[in-house]
């Protein structure tokens, strides 16, 4: 039995994840507060912000990943809020990193010693991890953290089998972004202008980017960029 831990499983890339691996007949957990509609998704209900959640759902996975030949641990949920360096107060700031990334490393403390070879830890960034654009502070602030979590996880899980990656999609079609956008049609298809194909990128392709770096450990330590070939500003 093989197993696909996915945070953020209920809309968007965490969704086509979940179906991605459900296709390859992996048993597949949703750590969020929403449930992911699949049916064969077993849906742990947890606010990653709160550590008594994630705890409870540290109990359940540990039995999952005991029994396990193979784990695939994606690091999907992100919070996104519209904030700059000039107007967001440290609260904020804090609620953001809570979720993007502090609840990232409450996760990893737990289930890292469990896991075994041929495991993988795959973050899912953004072409904010590397970049900035205005109005995304606390976003890109944690994006960035999520870089350096990867390559120190790399770093310190040598020799253990497990391997990890950044995946860094580009504008993607999802709830996240279009609220980020404010749901305007022009916006979005500006947006979806700035690269070479004009379009959004489907969450499903991200999904199989996913996927394909659990199966290769040759990208351990890697920064996958998926974004269409995104212009430069």
């Amino acid at each position: 039995m093989n197993t696909a831990i996915i945070t953020g499983a209920s809309v968007g890339i965490g969704h086509a994840t979940a179906q991605a691996f459900l296709d390859e007949g992996y048993q597949v957990f949703n750590l969020s507060r929403r449930a992911c509609p699949l049916e064969q998704v077993t849906n742990i209900s947890c606010d990653l912000s709160n550590n008594a959640d994630i705890a409870a759902a540290c109990a359940t996975l540990g039995e999952a990943i005991a029994q396990s030949d193979s784990t695939a641990l994606v690091y999907n949920a992100s919070q996104m809020l519209k904030d700059s360096t000039a107007a967001c107060d440290s609260d904020q700031l804090r609620q953001v990193l809570e979720t993007n990334v502090v609840a990232i490393n409450s996760l990893n403390q737990k289930l890292l010693p469990l896991l075994g070879t041929t495991s993988s830890v795959i973050y899912v960034g953004s072409t904010l991890s590397e970049k900035a654009v205005p109005n995304s502070f606390s976003y890109v602030v944690s994006k960035h953290a999520q870089l350096g979590m990867m390559r120190a996880t790399c770093q310190d899980l040598m020799g253990s089998g497990t391997h990890t990656a950044l995946v860094c999609p580009g504008f993607t079609d999802t709830e996240m972004l279009r609220t980020h956008l404010g749901n305007d049609p022009a916006v979005e298809q500006a947006i979806a202008g700035m690269n070479s194909f004009n379009r959004l990128i489907a969450p499903e392709e991200i999904a199989e980017l996913i996927r394909w770096a659990h199966h290769n450990p040759v990208i351990n330590g890697a920064v996958l960029h998926a974004n269409l070939g995104q212009k430069e500003a």
